[in-house]
């Protein structure tokens, strides 16, 4: 659940009651600096980003890039707008 705070930056309705999430659907996702803590968090964002207006920097994307191989490669040939930089490098697009 460590991922709903994240969401949350970028115009997410989600209420949190023990190990449940209650996701109420919005007009749109905002763009936002986001950190992924872990490989199924990260990509959560990552798919959150792609639906989002504006843009969105994933901090700490080695964990998404050990278990999906070449994920924005994959998402590139989905004709997705991704780019992989580094954390140095993404302070200065956020």
């Amino acid at each position: 659940m460590g991922h709903v705070s994240e969401l949350w930056k970028m115009g997410a309705n989600i209420e949190v009651e023990g190990n449940t999430a209650i996701i109420t659907g919005v007009e749109k996702l905002t763009g936002a600096p986001l950190v992924a803590n872990n490989l199924r968090a990260g990509a959560a964002l990552v798919v959150a980003g792609l639906s989002a207006e504006g843009r969105s920097v994933v901090y700490g994307m080695e964990h998404v890039m050990r278990g999906y191989s070449n994920i924005h490669q994959k998402l590139r040939a989905l004709d997705a707008k991704v780019e992989l930089v580094s954390d140095e490098e993404a302070v200065n697009i956020a």
